[in-house]
């Protein structure tokens, strides 16, 4: 055999063993962690967990916010491998600074008596090792609020795209309260599963118990449902767990709202409203299949028909008004007993993440 065959064998050969050895180290690497996890409540509103002269009360107007920042990255002028377009990373830690500044001010602008925040990453390669956590405490100080961090995912390293990795990334989803937070679970959502979980990661929802005055709860659900799945039907599984959990809970007399990314299309129609289509069939951009939502809860889609904004853009490109997909993803459910007096999208332009905050103001109904 000639010498340079032999290199090319292998060459050859030393690549498919490296690639072997990739797809061993990425599969042990994966885990997902257990279902009913406690979590820490960082308090700053007092010491003691359940003050009743400082609980929540009923017939008494509160604001509630979400907001997913996009690990920092989603400048508008940002796009996104996984949805077609160019990037994998933040541009820069600075990139990440103004981002993470910028979302989390447009939610402090809006006073909310309960924060949500999504995709928030603790340790990433993409987020340029950031911890955005800390960001949000920063620009969100100045107001007392429990804090509860549920991870979502911890990643192994992606070798893709090959010029510059996604990488291995830690991210979670936030709540912020300026209630006493007695205490919190994460709860694990179920996954598609094969080679799919390696997309998919891992998904939940946090559980946030508030005591009330009236010796009731209020039970805070901060969620971040499957994008990239195989058909979008995980998502609407997953939207079952969560809605059987809280009819639970409303049936035990409590006040239930859930706030976050569904990656469903919550309008129905967002397509016809923002009037531009090419991602309607993307599977994190389906409506809610009818049925799906119980009675004794309501979905609550943040909408203003004089001035429609979208929660989220497609990232296949650059943000642009006139070839832009749209969709509101990003909403809230509601138990019975919990009046909603409004909600409406910040028009922020996607100017610090690929989602636009929104909000929800609400009564906690006496009996």
């Amino acid at each position: 055999m000639k010498k340079p065959l032999k290199i090319a064998l292998f060459a050859l050969l030393a690549l498919v063993l490296a690639a072997l050895a990739y797809v061993i180290y990425v599969f042990a690497a994966y885990y997902r962690v257990e279902d009913y996890q406690t979590l820490d409540v960082v308090r700053t509103t007092c010491e003691s967990p359940v003050p009743m002269e400082d609980a929540a009360g009923t017939d008494v107007t509160y604001r509630i916010s979400s907001a997913n920042v996009g690990f920092g990255a989603y400048s508008s002028d940002y796009s996104f491998f996984m949805d077609g377009g160019k990037e994998s990373r933040a541009r820069s830690a600075e990139a990440v600074d103004e981002n993470m500044r910028g979302e989390a001010s447009l939610v402090k602008d809006l006073s909310p008596d309960f924060a949500l925040f999504q995709e928030v990453d603790i340790d990433g390669t993409r987020s340029w090792h950031v911890p955005e956590d800390a960001y949000l405490r920063d620009v969100m100080e100045g107001r007392e609020f429990d804090e509860v961090y549920a991870q979502n995912y911890d990643s192994p390293y992606l070798f893709y795209p090959f010029l510059s990795p996604h990488g291995a990334n830690r991210a979670g989803i936030i709540t912020y309260s300026t209630f006493p937070i007695s205490s919190a679970i994460r709860r694990s959502l179920p996954i598609e599963q094969g080679f799919m979980k390696l997309v998919d990661l891992d998904r939940c929802y946090s559980v946030s118990r508030i005591p009330m005055a009236n010796g009731k709860e209020f039970v805070l659900y901060n969620l971040h449902l499957s994008a990239y799945t195989s058909d979008g039907t995980i998502a609407t599984e997953q939207l079952e767990m969560l809605c059987a959990d809280m009819l639970q809970e409303y049936e035990s007399g409590n006040y239930c709202i859930a706030g976050g990314d569904f990656n469903k299309d919550l309008l129905g129609a967002s397509a016809e409203i923002f009037g531009v289509t090419g991602g309607e069939n993307d599977t994190w951009a389906q409506p809610i299949p009818e049925g799906t939502i119980p009675a004794g809860l309501s979905l609550v889609a943040p909408f203003d028909p004089e001035h429609p904004v979208a929660s989220c853009r497609t990232a296949n490109e650059p943000y642009d008004v006139k070839t832009s997909f749209r969709v509101t993803v990003d909403g809230f459910l509601v138990s019975d007993n919990v009046e909603v007096l409004g909600a409406d999208v910040v028009d922020a332009d996607y100017r610090y993440s690929d989602h636009n905050p929104i909000y929800m103001d609400f009564i906690l109904k006496s009996e």
